[in-house]
């Protein structure tokens, strides 16, 4: 097991540097930071401009840009920002707690949905259960996760306002001013998690449960169930053991890829219920030009891709001893 993790930690480091710097000399090519500045009126002297320049590296060739980039990053550093009293480090920071806390309950309470919803189908395939399951999660399927996002916000808005009193909260991920005490504070953003968690759990648990419920389908129809149906076993304990544990590496896999779209879910709605999360920033960076925040957020939304794929890795060998990462 250690030597996998250690395969994996080298080959994620290295897709993390090529990815990067690929994405960098996107990001360079995309637009001009100091366009605004460009084109202010009255106009600003080729001094100024050049010494902004000079500040954000613009003077270098990307490849050296990239270099002087990847260097402060390993010392904590993202570089200078468009906005010269930001500090992107700072700024990010909380807002990477933010938005982790909302996936993270997303992943587990979707993945949690999914492995019951699905499982349940494909026991009782081609019958009701099946049916009334599979119709609401093509529902789920087709509604875009803005426009649900947007529902659930006036819904909110409308019960609270039919009962008189703040029953869900729908602007922010924390009260302003925020509770001192420690559990006042947990009670309060577990307050603020439930319709943006709802949207994300919604949208991807759809999907998820279909993959739950072929994995499961193709998995009664294999030789060691119908083997342990021969020795006599019972029914909780072939679905447990013998069909739903193999059942599990194709939806893992599905969990592990379908990160990058939890993120850019997360950025949807959180910009619905107006968190200061990573969705924020990213928007606001793009809009400002700003090259090495851009690079910032995507850095860490990489990092968090490429540590989750490993851990689906892990969990294959957890989930099925039949896999041998040794001999591949």
């Amino acid at each position: 097991m250690l030597a996998l993790i250690g395969r994996r930690l080298a080959n994620s480091l290295l897709i993390l540097v090529v990815s990067t710097f690929v994405v960098f000399c996107l990001v360079a090519l995309a637009g001009d930071p100091l366009g605004e500045l460009r084109d202010r009126q009255p106009p600003v002297s080729e001094s100024v401009i050049h010494a902004e320049e000079v500040r954000l590296g613009l003077d270098q060739p990307i490849p050296v840009r990239y270099l002087r980039w990847l260097t402060g990053v390993v010392q904590g550093d993202f570089g200078p920002s468009v906005k010269p009293n930001q500090n992107i480090g700072k700024e990010l920071a909380p807002r990477v707690g933010v938005t982790l806390r909302l996936v993270s309950v997303a992943i587990v309470i979707a993945a949690v949905l999914a492995l019951v919803a699905g499982t349940f189908a494909a026991l009782y395939r081609n019958r009701l259960a099946d049916h009334v399951i599979s119709t609401g999660v093509f529902v789920l399927i087709a509604l875009p996760s803005f426009w649900l996002a947007v529902l659930l916000k006036q819904a909110g808005i409308a019960i609270n306002k039919a009962a008189g009193a703040r029953i869900f909260f729908t602007v922010g991920d924390v009260s302003v001013p925020a509770p001192q005490d420690w559990l006042p504070l947990i009670v309060d953003m577990a307050g603020h998690l439930i319709l943006p968690t709802i949207v994300l759990t919604m949208i991807h648990f759809a999907s998820w449960s279909r993959y739950q419920r072929t994995a499961v389908v193709e998995s009664l129809s294999s030789d060691h169930v119908r083997f342990a149906v021969l020795r006599g076993l019972s029914r909780s304990r072939i679905v447990g053991a013998h069909v739903v544990l193999p059942a599990l590496i194709p939806i893992v896999t599905v969990i592990a890829l379908d990160l990058p779209a939890l993120f850019s879910g997360a950025v949807i709605t959180e910009t619905v219920f107006q968190w200061r999360g990573m969705g924020g920033f990213l928007l606001e960076s793009i809009a400002n030009r700003d090259a090495n925040a851009v690079m910032a957020w995507l850095l860490i939304a990489a990092v968090a891709v490429v540590l989750f794929n490993l851990v689906a890795d892990i969990l294959y060998a957890v989930v099925d001893p039949r896999v041998r990462y040794g001999e591949a």
